[in-house]
C-alpha cells in the first residue's frame, strides 16, 4: 500500500510513478505484487472547510483513478474510532513456502496478461462523510497540544495508527511511505532535537517492522527532495498541493519547522550537507530486547517502539529527570502544573470484565467487588517512551486522546499490577534449571 500525506504529495506521485513502470511489460526487474494507494485526509485537523476538502479529493481521485490501482481515501477522524489492537503488535505473518511463493507469482502473471486492471483490481473507496462533531473532536485533540512541535508530533502518531489499520483492514502486509533523502535528514536531527534517540534506526531505516505484521518501507529514501523536483518537472508529473500545519509559519514556528529551514539553508551553500546525513542514519541500528513482546507492555503506547526510559541510574535520562524534579520543587505551586499524565478511568465494568463474566459476587446478593474500589488511575508516563512523554506534557489535557489509547493503557496498567501482585510467586529464568 502507498501512502499520501500532507505535504508528500510531490514524493508520493513520484513513488506511484516508480510502482507504474515497475509493473510494466518493459520493466526489467517486474514488481510482484499488488499495489493500492491511501490518502488520509487531515482537513479537519489544519482548519479547512468542507469545500476545500472535498475540492482537494476530487483532484486526488482524478489523479488516483488515471493510475488504475485501487485506492482508498480515509478521513483522520476516523482515528477516533479505531480499536485498541491498533497499538498492540501483532505478531509477523510466517514466511510462506518457496511454492506458495511460485504459485503467486504464475497468478500474478496471468492476471497481468489477461488485463491487470479487472474490476477488482480497480476498487476504490471514497471519502465517507464527516459530522461536524467528529471534526470538533479532532480539533480539540490537536487543539489540546500547546505547542506546534507537539500538534505536529501528535499528528504524525494518530497518522501512523491510522495508516496500519487501514492496512490491516485492506489486506495489505507492506506500507510504502514516501519519506526521501532530505526529509529523512530533517527527521533525523528533529528526532535528536526531540528526545527520539533511541529509536532514530527505526524512524528513518529502510524497513521498519515495529507493528509486527504490517512493515513499513520507504523507498524513496535513496532520492532527493531536489531530485525529485527535476523529475516532475521533467516528466510533467501532476502534482497537488495540500498545506498542512506548518504551512506559512515562520522558521522558528516550531522544532521540526526550524531543522527543516536549518538544513535547506545548508544544503544551498553545502551540497553534501543532506548526503553526509542521510549516510549517518544507514548506520544506526535498534538493540531491542528479547522481553519486547506482544504481551509484555515493553513499548510505547504511541509510537510503538521499545521504551528508553528503563535506564541505570547513571545515565543521561535520569539526570534530566532528577534536573526537572529539583527545579519543580523550588516553587510550591510546581506539582499542580505538572504533566497531566494521570487520568481516572471509569469504573463502569465488573473487575473481571474482559470475556464477559463478572466475580460472582452478584449472584449472591453482593456488590460487585470493584464498586467498592477507588477511580483508577492510568499513569501515561510510565507507558510512553520518553520522546512522547515530551508530546503529552504539552497537552492541556490528555482526556482528549482517543478512547482505543486510553483503554490500553488501563488494560496495561492492570496486566502490570497482576504482575506485580503475583511476581514472588514466578520463577526466574536462572530457576527454570533448577
Amino acid at each position: 500500500m502507498c501512502q499520501m500525506q500532507r505535504g508528500e504529495c510531490s514524493c508520493g506521485h513520484q513513488s506511484r510513478r516508480y510502482i507504474l513502470q515497475g509493473l510494466s511489460q518493459n520493466a526489467h526487474k517486474k514488481l510482484r505484487f499488488l499495489p493500492g494507494i491511501v490518502y488520509i485526509d487531515e482537513g479537519g485537523a489544519v482548519g479547512q472547510s468542507v469545500e476545500e476538502r472535498q475540492r482537494t479529493v476530487a483532484e486526488l481521485q482524478a489523479v488516483f483513478k488515471a493510475t488504475g490501482f485501487p485506492f482508498h481515501m480515509v478521513p483522520l477522524e476516523e482515528v477516533l474510532d479505531l480499536p485498541s489492537s491498533v497499538v498492540v503488535m501483532a505478531p509477523s505473518p510466517s514466511e510462506p513456502p518457496a511454492s506458495a511463493y511460485k504459485a503467486a507469482v504464475d497468478h500474478f502473471i496471468q492476471s497481468d496478461s489477461s488485463g491487470c486492471l479487472t474490476p477488482q483490481y480497480q476498487e476504490q473507496t471514497l471519502l465517507p462523510e464527516v459530522q461536524e462533531s467528529r471534526t470538533q473532536v479532532l480539533q480539540q485533540l490537536i487543539g489540546s497540544a500547546k505547542t506546534l512541535t507537539a500538534r505536529q508530533d501528535l499528528l504524525n502518531t494518530l497518522r501512523q495508527h491510522l495508516l496500519v489499520h487501514t492496512a490491516r483492514t485492506k489486506g495489505y502486509s507492506k506500507l510504502m511511505l514516501g519519506d526521501n533523502c532530505t526529509r529523512l535528514a530533517v527527521k533525523l536531527l528533529t528526532s535528536l532535537s526531540l528526545g527520539r534517540g533511541a529509536q532514530l534506526a527505526q524512524d528513518t531505516g529502510f524497513s521498519d517492522s515495529r507493528y509486527g505484521d504490517i512493515i513499513l518501507v520507504r523507498p524513496m529514501r535513496d532520492y532527493s527532495a531536489k531530485e525529485i523536483a527535476y523529475y516532475n518537472y521533467m516528466f510533467n508529473v501532476t502534482s497537488v498541493f495540500i498545506p498542512s500545519l506548518d504551512t506559512k509559519t515562520t522558521d522558528k514556528a516550531s522544532i521540526q519547522r526550524l531543522t527543516e529551514s536549518f538544513v535547506t539553508k545548508l544544503q544551498a551553500d553545502f551540497p553534501s550537507t543532506v548526503s553526509t546525513i542521510y549516510r549517518t542514519s544507514e548506520k544506526l541500528q535498534t538493540a531491542c530486547r528479547s522481553s519486547c513482546t506482544a504481551d509484555h507492555p515493553d513499548r510505547c503506547l504511541l509510537c510503538m517502539c521499545a521504551l528508553d526510559t528503563a535506564v541505570e541510574n547513571a545515565s543521561a535520562f535520569q539526570a534530566t529527570l532528577t534536573s526537572e524534579q529539583l527545579s519543580q520543587s523550588k516553587s510550591l505551586g510546581a506539582t499542580r502544573t505538572e504533566i497531566p499524565r494521570q487520568i481516572r478511568a471509569p469504573v463502569e465494568q465488573c473487575c473481571s470484565s474482559g470475556g464477559g463474566e463478572d466475580c460472582g459476587r452478584a449472584e449472591t446478593g453482593g456488590d460487585c467487588c470493584s464498586s467498592a474500589k477507588e477511580p483508577e488511575t492510568i499513569d501515561l508516563k510510565s507507558l510512553l517512551c520518553y520522546s512522547c512523554q515530551l508530546t503529552i506534557k504539552d497537552m492541556a489535557s490528555v482526556e482528549h486522546l482517543p478512547q482505543y489509547i486510553l483503554s490500553e493503557a488501563q488494560k496495561r496498567q492492570r496486566r502490570y499490577q497482576m504482575r506485580e501482585e503475583i511476581s514472588e510467586f514466578l520463577l526466574d529464568d536462572g530457576d527454570e534449571g533448577d
